[in-house]
């Protein structure tokens, strides 16, 4: 009710504003700008909302489109389709293929392909043996077509997928952008950032108006420069980088509201952000490469933090920034890419448990450097990112419960015996007690947002900008204030729409590494976007970490396009983005094909949907009356 009311009041004074320039001097020049101006504040809202909406429908519309890679034939002729790039076989229900034979293990085997399509088959711990051709397998051996693999008294004839059955099955498949127009939609967000760039322009000091104009011009250059890259690769799913780029847009609007001076620099970390953003999606198409890369970038990970914990400066509190002579950064920022590389590229404990323990030890090793310099905020992301990993790789959840309970006990000693930690727990849910004092910066950001209410005071008119780290913690009341209370909750339904498509696609992922890169960087981005909303409105002790793409800082905004490119590597829909190969029409072996991998008929039999597992209706029906008789005994 307050917001409505502030709305009305608002408007209605820009009305008399507008009334009572007519007999002023100037008044014709007054009127337009006046009118502009009213006219902008209404229009700034809703085209934000018309580019959060469309590309909102555009990743969350259709169906879930699974892919086909090979298939495995029993004696009888009945088959299953392997969907993914990491195929279980065992006994247990949680396996890709189920084989319901009392000499099969429960984890029997696992079936692994790589981006070039070379299968690998690996056996786990079982009783009965893997044979492959008649020969016992206990190291990781290759699969090729027509190779018989036996699973205790369980035999599977293997087939992979050729590349021109991969070529015609991409075929079938709905490529993005032909209901939403990735065009159009870049439009809007170029008048929503060109209305952001004259608002701005008008509202600076004069030696400044340059900058802004020319930062804008360039970072809508930047926004169609990729798009047609994309373009010229037959790339068409571009709602990601669109969603990516309006909050950056917000970034820039901020930057130059606030700090003028630093509008290049902050420009410059947005180019070297998409840069990375590119290597990265790059490197991301060769995941044995990827996974080679996890030994030096931890190396390097290591070596960065023992640095910044011996000689690094204290800002805040926190003693995580490193200054190189002009140059300063945080490296906690980006050791988030390597974090999450580390762990998604750990192989499952079932395969290797050395590897587990590895990441076990590099978690506590960072967690424990981020507390050494006081930095608890990140400290609290880089662990919920960690039990996000471990619950997807393990699917413990004994474990995950264990070990965030240890850490809960942590953090009471951490508030036990750190001051200024406890203070800002005990001022929690008190900021009005003490306004001038622990509750400076919640209360002000409360003010703000009350006095933007729904379409802001206008760009320049708000007074929050001048309090401690503003554009940074407190950036979410910025927005509000001055852009209105819309544009501020669509800036945090961005990343709840990245966290929702990133779960979407896990079900039809390629591989593991994909799928587990991507929900852990939906995870940092969740919570941190948490910490901050969430801090700086008295709705959580307020942590001091930054707002995804859109609170000033060059550490945080590269770190940011660098974890985007492991949600876009999880988006398997067709012709998506560059971190997916396209497929490439090869002659190869198709007159075999299964039917059953073309798309199903809806009277088939589908089990385990979510997942992407399917079994055909012959070998389906044998499972379920096997499962039924072994419910029974």
């Amino acid at each position: 009710m307050d917001s409505i009311l502030s709305f009305f009041s608002g408007f209605w004074t820009d009305l008399q504003r507008l009334f009572s320039s007519f007999g002023s001097e100037g008044s014709f020049l007054s009127l337009a700008v006046g009118t502009l101006d009213v006219v902008c504040r209404f229009l700034l809202p809703l085209l934000a909302l018309l580019v959060v909406v469309r590309c909102a429908r555009s990743l969350l519309q259709g169906k879930l489109e699974t892919e086909s890679w090979g298939w495995l034939t029993d004696p009888d002729g009945n088959y299953q389709v392997m969907h993914h790039w990491e195929v279980l076989l065992g006994r247990s229900r949680r396996c890709d293929i189920v084989l319901n034979d009392p000499t099969v293990s429960r984890n029997h085997a696992a079936l692994i392909r790589d981006d070039k399509g070379i299968w690998t088959l690996y056996p786990l711990r079982n009783k009965n043996g893997v044979y492959l051709g008649g020969t016992e397998v206990t190291e990781p051996t290759r699969v090729s077509d027509d190779d018989v693999i036996a699973l205790g008294a369980a035999q599977l004839t293997f087939r992979a997928l050729s590349p021109a059955e991969e070529a015609e099955q991409a075929k079938t498949r709905t490529r993005p952008g032909k209901v939403f127009s990735p065009g159009v939609t870049l439009i809007m967000l170029s008048l929503f950032q060109a209305i952001l760039c004259l608002q701005l322009g008008r509202g600076v000091e004069a030696e400044y108006q340059q900058s802004v104009y020319t930062s804008f011009g360039v970072l809508c250059a930047l926004m169609w420069g990729v798009y047609i890259i994309y373009r010229i690769f037959r790339r068409t799913g571009f709602e990601i980088e669109t969603l990516a780029f309006f909050l950056t847009s917000l970034c820039l609007t901020v930057t130059a509201d606030s700090a003028p001076a630093t509008l290049y620099k902050q420009l410059l970390t947005v180019i070297l952000g998409i840069v990375l953003f590119f290597a990265l999606s790059i490197v991301l198409r060769d995941l044995d490469f990827a996974k080679k890369l996890r030994w030096p970038a931890a190396a390097a990970a290591v070596a960065l933090l023992a640095f910044n914990v011996l000689l690094g400066q204290r800002l805040f509190g926190a003693k995580n920034w490193m200054v190189i002579g002009p140059i300063s950064f945080q490296p906690s920022e980006l050791v988030k890419v390597v974090f999450i590389l580390v762990g998604a590229t750990t192989l499952d404990r079932m395969f290797a448990r050395r590897n587990l323990i590895f990441t076990l030890v590099f978690s506590a090793y960072c967690v424990g450097c981020l507390a050494l310099m006081s930095d608890f905020g990140t400290a609290l992301i880089f662990f919920v990112a960690f039990l996000a990993i471990a619950f997807l790789r393990s699917g413990d959840l004994p474990s995950v419960a264990f070990m965030t309970a240890a850490a809960g006990f942590a953090g009471f000693i951490v508030i036990h015996f750190r001051p200024y930690v406890a203070n800002r727990f005990a001022i929690y849910r008190h900021v009005w007690e003490d306004t001038s004092g622990l509750g400076y910066q919640q209360t002000r950001t409360l003010s703000a947002l009350a006095s933007g209410g729904l379409f802001g005071q206008g760009l320049g008119n708000g007074w929050l900008k001048h309090i401690g780290a503003a554009n940074t913690d407190l950036v979410f009341g910025v927005i509000a204030e001055e852009l209105g209370l819309i544009i501020a909750v669509l800036a945090v339904v961005v990343i709840i729409l990245l966290a929702l498509f990133t779960v979407k696609s896990a079900a039809t992922g390629r591989s593991s590494f994909y799928v587990i890169a991507a929900c852990a960087t939906a995870m940092i981005f969740v919570v941190q976007t948490m910490l901050n909303v969430f801090g700086s409105t008295d709705l959580l002790p307020l942590t001091g970490v930054t707002l995804p793409f859109v609170s000033c800082g060059g550490s945080s905004m590269m770190a940011c396009w660098c974890l985007l490119a492991y949600i876009k590597a999880s988006d398997t829909r067709q012709n998506a983005g560059i971190a997916i190969r396209l497929p490439k029409r090869k002659p190869g072996k198709a007159s075999d094909r299964p039917a059953e991998l073309d798309p199903p008929p809806a009277s088939d039999d589908l089990s385990n949907r979510s997942t992407g597992r399917w079994n055909p209706a012959g070998f389906s029906a044998k499972l379920s009356i096997h499962r039924e008789e072994e419910e029974e005994t």
